[in-house]
């Protein structure tokens, strides 16, 4: 059957008769009689953790209605970038782990296909709800598609309008197989619609991001990571990089630690650095040692969100961070020509901003000087997404 059909990805289950349709008929069926809703949940990188995890404890004070599974599928294996986000976040150890390690985008996707299929298969749930935009997201979706399994797609909607970044395919993609699509915000909710997919598949839920945040918010309140790197509320910015636009390229790079250089003569630099960041980063000549740049090992979640919370500013290629800062009301300058969150653009806290030297440079003193004025939180990024989430599912 070809991908598309009739302009969109089609949706189709298994071919009746086949061993995975009489298993997904046989367990629908089993647990029907349990009377609950079997859902796997699929992590695979640094932000999946932080979006799953509150829909997996709502979830969990439903056990009258919800058996869970969590698969992770090691996109994200660096302990840094991955284990530690569970011990911050209270995420049970997963279900089942797909180690799929690094590779292009193509060579991780396929692997995460191969090793995705055989577990859907093993535990043949009623759902398979997956996050974000990563290629763990695609590649279950796919996965599960094929295989008649009812997809949920969080954070769902979200356009960047660039096709170049393949976050946008795995969006777009993930978008057009999922039957459920459950939307952070109006604008997403218009993004599918102008994309033709019914308004029957579409929830809006809110922010599942900011749910991880509000609850985290008072232990990061007593985090020592402020005393321990001897740092002063208001008096630094917060720096993270990962995205290959901004860190494959030395001379993008380059330019961007320069400016990094430049602002440290003012305010020190604290700057996570994400693996692929650090690869570039060493084969650059510049003269790090010397400044007030601090290059720190990727954070857990709430050292980073200790630092987040009273940084001067933020400047980051995240749209985590950039989602964040509009709660948290800290200035944030993304270094992207376009952002798949125009939300945080409308709000006032967060500005797109060129990475060449001048531009970059001007916009970080100016919003570094600048008087921290009034902001607003959007609608539904209230800490209750979860929740909702939950109830949806429950209804479906």
């Amino acid at each position: 059957m070809p991908l598309f059909a009739n302009g969109e990805l089609a949706q189709s289950g298994p071919v009746p008769g086949t061993t995975n349709a009489l298993l997904t008929d046989a367990v629908r069926r089993a647990s029907t009689r349990q009377g609950l809703l079997k859902v796997m949940h699929v992590v695979g990188a640094r932000p999946n953790f932080m979006k799953t995890a509150p829909v997996m404890a709502a979830m969990a004070d439903r056990r009258d209605r919800f058996q869970q599974v969590l698969v992770h599928t090691g996109q994200h294996y660096d302990y840094n970038m991955s284990q530690v986000f569970f011990g911050d976040l209270g995420l049970p150890p997963p279900d089942e782990c797909l180690e799929v390690g690094s590779g292009s985008h193509a060579q991780q996707t396929g692997r995460i296909m191969q090793a995705f299929e055989p577990v859907a298969i093993k535990h043949h749930p009623d759902w398979v709800v997956v996050v974000g935009d990563v290629n763990s997201t695609l590649a279950c979706a796919l996965v599960a598609n094929r295989l008649g399994l009812k997809v949920a797609h969080v954070e769902a909607g979200l356009r960047s309008h660039d096709r170049s970044m393949p976050e946008e395919i795995n969006r777009i993609l993930t978008d057009h197989v999922a039957d459920l699509l459950l939307t952070p915000s109006p604008d997403a909710d218009e993004n599918l619609g102008r994309e033709g997919i019914p308004a029957s598949r579409i929830r809006q839920v809110g922010n599942v991001m900011i749910d991880s945040l509000v609850r985290m918010l008072p232990r990061a309140e007593r985090c020592p990571i402020l005393r321990e790197l001897d740092l002063e509320p208001g008096q630094f910015v917060l720096a993270t990089l990962h995205r290959p636009a901004n860190v494959d390229d030395p001379k993008v790079l380059g330019e961007i630690v320069r400016t990094f250089l430049s602002i440290s003569e003012s305010w020190p630099v604290i700057f996570p650095v994400h693996p692929r960041t650090r690869k570039t980063l060493d084969a650059l000549d510049l003269p790090l040692a010397p400044s007030r740049i601090r290059l720190l090992d990727p954070l857990g979640y709430i050292d980073f969100l200790a630092l987040l919370r009273v940084a001067r500013l933020a400047v980051t290629d995240s749209g985590g961070v950039q989602e964040e800062t509009t709660y948290l009301g800290v200035p944030c300058l993304t270094v992207r020509p376009n952002t798949e969150r125009p939300v945080t653009i409308e709000v006032g806290t967060n500005q797109l901003v060129d990475w060449r030297y001048d531009a970059l440079t001007r916009a970080v003193r100016e919003a570094a000087e600048r008087p921290a004025g009034p902001h607003r939180v959007p609608q539904q990024w209230d800490g209750a997404t979860a929740e909702r989430i939950a109830d949806v599912m429950e209804e479906m």
